[in-house]
């Protein structure tokens, strides 16, 4: 269930700090139009290589457009929506918090709530898994932290695709945890912070191999390992999950305001590219 208090909290925090990134992103980027190729996903054709290898007339690997990825987004961008669109509450999260303070008389409706409870946070952990898996994603935050950082747009950017994999940027988690979040720590403290606090390994690892039970209003990981410091979450309340679930989807909003930031950016200046890529996401 979304809270429109909850989500409201985080707005007043992450919605300034995202535009002054991107006018930092702007004032740093070593070419004008690096930010550009975000919006547009500037990427490095290897078949358009083996193509020059064979022919005489020469194309350039390096172009932009959808592609896989832009239109994998927008699969999980209509999930999400159709989400955040039909299951937000009409209480605030104090109002419901009381429907669960427990009297005898009272314990059917709340174990019905506790049971709707469970079925919204199975599709929250799908949502949750979507931000954090989505290859497009994961790539435009990893260039939009480079961008902050001086460097120059990476068209040769590549999400590991197995451990013998030796050519790629990284792994999903090593993009997430070294490339964004930990370069973040010192340009912005408040998205290292809602990073480092909202995605953790364990939980993602849960979720996506199903390896986890309800019992109560708490979330338990099956995947606790008592030496292994990235694995010792044993239980997440239904609360805490509220937290993390809001945080995440506020994110989610940060990350589409910021696409839009850029198309308005550049429909203003004059730079011609696809009409047909122009972002037009909502947030919610």
């Amino acid at each position: 269930m979304i809270f429109k208090d909850k989500l409201l909290e985080f707005e007043k925090v992450l919605n300034p700090e995202i535009k002054r990134l991107f006018s930092a992103a702007l004032e740093a980027q070593p070419h004008e139009t690096d930010l550009l190729l975000i919006h547009l996903n500037g990427s490095y054709n290897k078949d358009t290589v083996t193509w020059n290898a064979h022919h005489a007339e020469k194309l350039n690997p390096h172009g932009f457009g959808p592609g896989d990825e832009w239109h994998s987004e927008f699969a999980h961008y209509s999930f999400i929506d159709k989400y955040r669109r039909t299951h937000i509450f009409e209480k605030t999260l104090p109002e419901y918090l009381k429907l669960h303070e427990y009297s005898p008389e009272r314990k059917e409706e709340i174990e019905k709530w506790v049971d709707i409870e469970e079925t919204t946070i199975q599709l929250e952990m799908l949502i949750y898994l979507k931000f954090w898996e989505a290859d497009l994603i994961i790539k435009k935050l990893y260039q939009f932290v480079r961008l902050l950082n001086g460097e120059h747009y990476d068209w040769y950017f590549k999400l590991q695709e197995s451990a013998r994999d030796n050519t790629a940027t990284g792994s999903r988690q090593d993009i997430i945890r070294l490339k964004v979040r930990d370069r973040l720590q010192t340009i912005s403290p408040i998205f290292y912070q809602l990073i480092k606090n909202t995605y953790k390994t364990q939980l993602r690892n849960s979720i996506a191999h199903s390896n986890y039970s309800f019992l109560g209003r708490y979330i338990h990981p099956n995947n606790y390992i008592e030496n292994d410091k990235s694995a010792q979450l044993k239980y997440v309340t239904f609360d805490e999950w509220i937290d993390t679930f809001h945080k995440t989807l506020c994110f989610h909003n940060q990350y589409i305001e910021l696409d839009n930031m850029i198309n308005h950016h550049f429909s203003e200046v004059d730079v011609v590219y696809p009409v047909s890529h122009k972002s037009g996401k909502d947030k919610i």
